[in-house]
Parts: structure tokens; C-alpha cells; sequence
């Protein structure tokens, strides 16, 4: 089954890939591998802002994750065409925005690792960081590099 058909089976449909808010790029080949900047998590075309532990909670956080997740989805199928030529998910890089007392990144990460796993069998499987930060650009409550090894 395609990557496109098991996300129509989740009953999720992929965002348009992001556009850069800065001075980069949205994503880099180097090697095979394709490296993408920060995500941002937005849903019906709303950015999910806030702070873990202040203002939001786990679970809101864990959607942002897989929002996150979803666009890095829509950036590969940009940059490479098919979601089918993805080899594996190499690393996420989770920063999530939280007070000092939050301790939970791990458990708001999971929202885009499960989604890889979930899409992508044990190619979805990953390294991964997942760290608090003070603030992140636009207000955001999640932001998520990866890099991602496509098939030859």
C-alpha cells in the first residue's frame, strides 16, 4: 500500500509544504539524504502557539508534534515527488517550547514519531532529540527538523 493511500486510511490529508519564513531553504540534499529545516505546526491553516506547562498542555502539544510531522511529510513529497521513495526517517529534532518545570518533550515528541512508525513500518523508526526551549520563532508551542534517506 502507498504512503498516500495509508494516509488516506488514517483520514489525514497533507498540508501544502511550507514556505520558508526566513533567509533558508526549506530543505537540502546532501549524499542521499535530505535535510529539512524547523516545521512549524499549523492546523486549518492556524499556527498552534503557546507554551507547554503555561498555557497548553501534553496533548496539545502532541497534535503540534504530529502537525509538525505532517508538514515534514508534505516538504518530502515536494522535494522527492513520492512519499514512496523514502528509504527511512533518520532523525527528528523536537523543540518544544515549555516551562522549565514541563518535563514531558519525550511524550509530545511522540506526535510526529508515531505518525512515522505509523506510515512507514520500522523505516519509520528514528533517532531523535526532544528538548525544551524558552520560545520558539512565531510563537510556536512545537518546531521539528528531520532528516530523511531516500531510496536510490
Amino acid at each position: 500500500m502507498s504512503i498516500d493511500a495509508k494516509l488516506a486510511e488514517l483520514g489525514l490529508t497533507l498540508p501544502e509544504a511550507p514556505l520558508p519564513v526566513a533567509a533558508y531553504v526549506p530543505v537540502v540534499e546532501a549524499g542521499g539524504l535530505l535535510h529539512f529545516s524547523g516545521q512549524l505546526p499549523f492546523r486549518d491553516g492556524m499556527l498552534m502557539a503557546g507554551r507547554l506547562g503555561q498555557d497548553r498542555d501534553e496533548a496539545y502539544g502532541y497534535e503540534a508534534a504530529k502537525a509538525c510531522g505532517l508538514s515534514i511529510l508534505a516538504q518530502i513529497k515536494k522535494a522527492a515527488g513520492s512519499l514512496d521513495r523514502v528509504e527511512r526517517i533518520v532523525k527528528l529534532g523536537v523543540f518544544v517550547s515549555s516551562t522549565p518545570d514541563f518535563t514531558a518533550q519525550p511524550k509530545v515528541a511522540n506526535g510526529a514519531s508515531e505518525l512515522m512508525v505509523e506510515l512507514f513500518g520500522e523505516a519509520g523508526r528514528h533517532a531523535r532529540s526532544a528538548v525544551g526551549v524558552a520560545v520558539l520563532p512565531l510563537g510556536a508551542a512545537v518546531e521539528i527538523d528531520a532528516i530523511v534517506a531516500l531510496k536510490a
